[in-house]
């Protein structure tokens, strides 16, 4: 056996462990125990910190059913926070993920608990339509787009996010996460639910927010040319902000939060 320490932290209630270099094997095991909100600590997912050459540190992100995901908008402002932390600064970091590099520019906040994070999001690009997707059901003048960030995602638009049943849907694709959206309040504002893969329902998605927010510029549900669109979540709310000579390029900006410090012993085999 060995002492883990973990630090916990949420971006808008999208909830997350960081384990610095842990000597364990089974890493996506690892998360499952301690994602458990039952019978472990609890969250939607494990970061795993990693030294790597030319970069403040590698993330690995293990959702809480143990599977692998390439990267999390939410998770990397946690991962940042608790980097910034160990290092003691709150310099710019450029962090090495599974869906490529990303560069997080962070700022305090008058709470010592909370950061601002700006991250460099990379591309969203188009994706195939996910196997199974004609099982939802959608209506053929419903607005869908299958986008990715590294990570895929099916954006569907709906007249009211309240009255969807987003589980029920979100089980018949497991292997994307889905959000959907509805206008406003704002002009430049949309309201997303999300059904993230290897989690489930989730408060937040940071790189969910970024696909919704092109979606819903390219729908005409925001004006085509704003360059910030306010995302509402059922924790809280983000930025994703587009420029002019870049369209397709996000960048997401939102809080991350430190909720306490966890010593556990695990096994190391």
């Amino acid at each position: 056996m060995t002492t883990l320490t973990l630090t916990k932290h949420h971006g808008l209630g999208n909830d997350f462990l960081v384990a610095f270099h842990p000597e364990v094997e089974d890493l996506a095991e690892l998360a499952r125990q301690l994602c458990d909100r039952r019978r472990g600590i609890g969250a939607d997912g494990l970061l795993v910190a990693a030294s790597a050459d030319g970069y403040a540190a590698r993330m690995t992100l293990y959702n809480a059913d143990g599977s692998r995901a390439e990267m999390s908008g939410n998770g990397i402002r946690c991962f940042a926070q608790a980097l910034a932390s160990r290092r003691g600064d709150l310099s710019d970091q450029r962090i090495l993920t599974d869906a490529g590099d990303r560069l997080v520019v962070i700022e305090g906040t008058d709470d010592p608990a909370t950061i601002m994070a700006r991250v460099e999001m990379g591309d969203v690009s188009p994706l195939d339509e996910p196997v199974g997707w004609s099982a939802l059901g959608c209506h053929p003048d419903r607005p869908v787009a299958h986008l990715s960030l590294g990570n895929p995602h099916s954006v569907v638009g709906v007249d009211e996010v309240a009255a969807v049943d987003l589980a029920q849907l979100g089980g018949q694709v497991p292997q994307v996460n889905l959000e959907i959206v509805e206008p406003g309040p704002e002009s430049n504002a949309i309201t997303m639910r999300v059904h993230e893969r290897g989690a489930g329902i989730t408060e937040a998605c940071g790189t969910g927010a970024c696909a919704a927010a092109y979606a819903a510029r390219s729908w005409g549900l925001v004006a085509r040319g704003a360059n910030e669109v306010i995302v509402h979540m059922d924790g809280g709310t983000a930025t994703v902000t587009f420029t002019e000579d870049a369209p397709e390029r996000a960048v997401l900006t939102g809080p991350a939060t430190f909720v306490g410090t966890i010593e556990i012993e695990v096994g190391t085999a």
